[in-house]
């Protein structure tokens, strides 16, 4: 096993998935504008991928693009290694994509079950593979940061394999980050809140002050503000972090974020 390389040297190319809206495409800009060429891909929406590589080359950095269809896991972590053969080399990747689900466990088949985690966990798991042999074999370190949600520690009603995926994700992560920790990489989750994208039906919208009267910021979160955190830790400053999980919820997980959705007044601030 090789000893752990400089924090300082890992290649400065990046690749995000899910990337063609919201958080990913946020954070691949984010990183552009930290010094990152940057690998997107995307799932159907391509024209919003071209516009996120738009964005990452308005930056003076380079982009490629690439689908990926995380319901067939294992042929989609291929695209790892074609994003890091156009680009030169793999320094970071963010394991963004995901889905969802809206319906009681006792009601889901198993088709649907194993779609959401082969999205949701398989897919991380597989990319994250593929990621850690390049930067093992280039020898330089590397950071991976799986984009989770508050709800890899706490539960939804109706988003069961979501919760599973997610928690599953973060323990995912910690084991990887002891493994890989001998070759200087480091393995991360940040897990959003609610945050203004597509996925939450909002379409990227301005988050509006006081839509959210029980949540600590009574508001969602806007992208921009999960792809900083993102950015920290795939950055050097975060050389020291590792197996950690950074939430990025407004303060939500305070509250219990079922039951603080449901609230239709501040008046609970009072004590």
């Amino acid at each position: 096993m090789s000893s752990a390389p400089s924090s300082s040297g890992y290649d400065r190319i990046a690749i995000v998935t899910g990337a063609d809206s919201g958080i990913g495409r946020a954070t691949a800009v984010a990183l552009a504008e930290h010094g990152f060429n940057v690998g997107i891909t995307f799932h159907s929406d391509q024209r919003g991928a071209e516009e996120t590589a738009r964005e990452v080359r308005g930056h003076g950095r380079a982009a490629a693009v690439r689908r990926h269809d995380l319901t067939d896991p294992e042929k989609a972590a291929a695209v790892v290694d074609e994003l890091a053969a156009e680009l030169g080399g793999l320094g970071v990747l963010v394991n963004n994509a995901g889905t969802g689900s809206s319906e009681p466990l006792l009601e889901m088949g198993f088709d649907r079950w194993r779609s959401v985690l082969a999205v949701d966990l398989d897919g991380p798991f597989l990319c994250a593979q593929r990621a850690a042999r390049h930067m093992i074999a280039a020898g330089r370190g590397g950071r991976i940061v799986n984009v989770t949600s508050v709800h890899e520690e706490y539960p939804r009603v109706g988003a069961g394999p979501y919760c599973a995926a997610k928690g599953g994700l973060r323990m995912l992560s910690r084991v990887l980050a002891l493994e890989l920790s001998p070759y200087g990489i480091t393995v991360n989750t940040v897990a959003p809140g609610e945050i203004a994208t597509p996925m939450t039906g909002q379409e990227d919208e301005r988050p509006q002050p006081g839509s959210r009267p029980g949540y600590p910021i009574d508001r969602p979160g806007d992208a921009r503000e999960v792809a900083g955190a993102v950015a920290f830790l795939a950055g050097h400053s975060a050389s020291y972090i590792t197996g950690a999980s950074l939430f990025v919820d407004g303060g939500l997980t305070l509250m219990g974020p079922q039951a603080a959705g449901a609230l239709p007044a501040g008046d609970w601030r009072q004590g």
